[in-house]
């Protein structure tokens, strides 16, 4: 049975190796599928090799993952008077800012250059003159007659350059950039239609999601948040202070949890003398500024979430003076307490508001301007501040409505002219065309007191286009 078995194996191998040998193109033909898979593969392996070449030389930083937006509030420009220093976080990872940034700027070496700017247009009806005009700080008093005034003007516009740079390792790795930002309200020496160039930020700065260095021109660390009028000075000198001026700053971003962001500020400053008297000469201090603020967001902070802000800041600080007839190198002192908070009660619906109190707050936009009284020459203390709500009628028409007030102590004014006294109602109604295209009506009602005058009062619309690009 075996020796059966063994000859038919023996005969079937016979069999197959002959039928191999009369019909050799199958086998032919495997051969020729082998070879060409060969050669496919060889050519795959040979553009692997040359992308793993690629990216060793150009490497390639991968967005961080599972990280949350902890840059401080900056003045991008916007078409949305929602947006701008008092808007909150985007919620996108420095990552996704960057790559986002990329896809609109202009490259040179290693660095991305992205410019933009904001056409702006406003008219002007006022009841009585305001000071400067254009824009209003406070209302003239009475006493210098009754006049209306009609304004058309587009000194308002801005243009900017946002710069991304490289990565720096020695800040482990941190991204670096830098704003430079021009408007065309310098109208101390401009006239309505020779407007002159004003800084409104030049600066580099080293950020990620924990910490932000910046050296240059930029927003005051103290009260970030503006009141979302249609005006250009956003309550300047009638409750709203904070203003820009050179400056040392760090910032430190604590990701306490998913739901809660700790902020702390703090920033060398440049001090800047605002009082103008023939009898009075302004100096550089001894030493500088110093500003700082600590914040808290709450709540969810990823893109179309609307977490709540509160913060206290502060500043402290001297201020140097020549005075005829009281001698060199009289020192002033500066300072400031604040508050801010913004809430988003609903998608549609918020508030928003802050508080202050201080003394020789003029180069910061409070006091109505005044730091000095001209009869003593001591400071004024001052206290005031906003709130204002906004709701959302659809995704393109939205309202704001507010209040705003600035009170120095009439105990520290002693001299006749000085205002004693500034505040304002307003309401708008504001449609957004497109991204880039705003339409805005506002309406203001304006009250100035002063010592030794009759008041000022003014009731104030403006038409506002904006065309951002």
């Amino acid at each position: 049975m075996k020796t059966l078995a063994f000859l038919l194996a023996m005969f079937l191998l016979c069999h197959a190796v002959v039928c191999v040998a009369q019909n050799p193109t199958p086998m032919a033909s495997g051969s020729d599928e082998i070879t060409q898979r060969l050669q496919q593969l060889e050519a795959e392996t040979q553009a692997l090799r040359a992308e793993v070449e690629r990216l060793h030389q150009q490497p390639v930083r991968l967005p961080p993952v599972d990280a949350t937006a902890a840059t401080a509030p900056t003045d991008v420009t916007a078409i949305s008077p929602v947006s701008g220093p008092g808007a909150p976080s985007s919620g996108m990872t420095l990552g996704e800012v960057d790559a986002e940034i990329k896809k609109l700027a202009w490259k040179k070496g290693d660095f991305a250059i992205i410019p933009y700017g904001c056409l702006w247009a406003n008219m002007v009806g006022s009841t009585e003159r305001t000071y400067p005009g254009s824009y209003t700080l406070y209302v003239l008093s009475e006493s210098s007659g009754q006049e209306g005034e009609y304004i058309v003007d587009a000194r308002n516009t801005r243009l900017g350059t946002d710069v991304l740079g490289p990565r720096i390792p020695f800040f482990n790795d941190a991204q670096s950039g830098g704003k430079v930002e021009i408007d065309f309200q310098q109208s101390l020496i401009s006239t309505e239609n020779k407007a002159s160039v004003m800084l409104r930020h030049a600066y580099a700065e080293v950020k990620d999601d924990n910490f932000r260095l910046v050296a240059g021109q930029t927003w005051d660390v103290i009260s970030p948040l503006n009141p979302s009028t249609l005006l250009f000075s956003v309550g300047w000198d009638s409750g709203n202070i904070g203003y820009r001026r050179a400056q040392l700053r760090g910032e430190r971003f604590f990701h306490v949890s998913d739901t809660s962001l700790v902020t702390a500020q703090l920033s060398a400053n440049q001090n800047v003398f605002a009082d103008s008297a023939t009898s009075v000469k302004g100096e550089t201090s001894n030493w500088p500024i110093v500003e700082g603020r600590l914040g808290w967001t709450i709540g969810p902070r990823t893109p179309g979430s609307h977490p709540i802000v509160v913060g206290v800041s502060g500043h402290i600080g001297e201020e140097e003076y020549d005075i005829i007839g009281a001698g060199q190198d009289n020192r002033r002192r500066t300072w400031s307490g604040n508050a801010d908070i913004r809430v988003p009660l609903t998608d549609r619906l918020g508030v928003q508001g802050e508080l202050y109190v201080g003394e020789n707050l003029d180069s910061f936009f409070g006091g109505i301007g005044q730091g000095l009284d001209y009869t003593s020459y001591n400071t004024i203390r001052d206290a005031g501040g906003w709130f204002e709500v906004w709701y959302l009628w659809t995704p393109k028409l939205h309202s704001h409505i507010g209040y705003s007030v600035d009170n120095p102590n009439d105990h520290d004014l002693h001299t006749v002219g000085e205002r004693s006294y500034n505040q304002f109602y307003y309401g708008n109604l504001i449609y957004d065309f497109s991204k880039t295209i705003l339409v805005g009506l506002e309406v203001s009602s304006w009250n100035t007191l002063y010592v030794g005058q009759l008041p000022g009062d003014a009731v104030r619309t403006e038409l506002v286009l904006k065309y951002g690009f």
